[in-house]
């Protein structure tokens, strides 16, 4: 996994070999979390297992996946640009994975790689202490992987679910499968999503809607996490909307991915305090 356009690790192992190896996989690597939140519940869980990120490109997926057989690696994390891509190399498909028709998760079984969907667990537990939702209006921006996920909890929620992307095919495609309908950011909504990678760094400055469009009252819930507060929730917060960072969706999707293959649940709590800490020392959120 060292060759250009394969797999590289971004982080190398320094210490005895681990029982357990899980990583993720994504391009590029640079802003991810996820090695810090799982490191610190392989810890406090005492597991005997180790998180690596490994960055691939589109052309290397396959052979990623391959090598996750060959090494016998217990779990990948699957993020950007790979969340629907990867369910063809899967051997068996989660009920959810399958309706989202994305993956964020493959975990290894015996000989079988199984892919799974976490995200929605995350956007869940994220939204429920702001609810309830059933009967309320949700806009949701983006058709892709994420946005999948985020269109699934939330008709789970029972909300009247709305879907804008600058592709309207796309977002036809993607309603037509999960539910809701396309529509048009000036219509009116209780929740708004931001579920495109506008405003990740380093593109800190960009952010997928004018504020002039943000409605008062309304809850923001943007699935970016770094910076954590984006250029999105910082002009909701100045129009009077509530806001939700991206964070705690990443923590609960992480907590679901651990049980998964560990059959133990760390403390959403402590991961959010292991995130919290490693981005005091991101420049880019100061």
């Amino acid at each position: 996994m060292t060759a250009n356009h394969e797999a590289r690790p971004v982080q190398a192992l320094d210490e005895a070999p681990a029982r357990e190896l899980c990583g993720i996989i994504l391009h590029p690597a640079g802003h991810t979390l996820s090695p810090i939140l799982h490191q610190a519940a392989y810890a406090a869980l005492g597991l005997d297992a180790v998180y690596l990120a490994f960055d691939v490109a589109p052309s290397a997926l396959e052979g990623a996946v391959a090598g996750m057989r060959a090494l016998g690696v217990r779990q990948l994390s699957v993020s950007l640009p790979h969340k629907e891509a990867v369910l063809k190399l899967a051997n068996h498909i989660s009920p959810e994975a399958q309706q989202i028709g994305a993956a964020n998760t493959l975990t290894r079984t015996d000989d079988a790689i199984v892919a799974d969907n976490t995200d929605w667990v995350g956007v869940l537990r994220t939204l429920e202490p702001h609810g309830p939702w059933k009967g309320r209006r949700a806009t949701v921006l983006g058709a892709g992987g994420a946005a999948r996920a985020v269109v699934y909890a939330l008709r789970h929620l029972g909300m009247d679910v709305l879907v804008t992307n600058r592709t309207r095919e796309r977002a036809s495609r993607l309603v037509d499968e999960l539910g809701g309908r396309v529509g048009s950011i000036n219509e009116p909504y209780d929740l708004l999503v931001n579920a495109t990678p506008l405003g990740l760094q380093p593109q800190v400055d960009a952010s997928p809607v004018g504020a002039e469009e943000l409605q008062p009252r309304a809850l923001i819930f943007d699935t970016v996490y770094r910076p954590l507060e984006t250029r999105l929730l910082r002009e909701a917060a100045a129009r009077g909307c509530r806001t939700q960072d991206g964070l705690d969706m990443l923590v609960h999707q992480a907590v679901e991915q651990i049980r998964l293959w560990s059959g133990h649940s760390p403390d959403p709590a402590l991961l959010r305090r292991a995130a919290d800490h490693a981005l005091q020392g991101d420049t880019a959120l100061r």
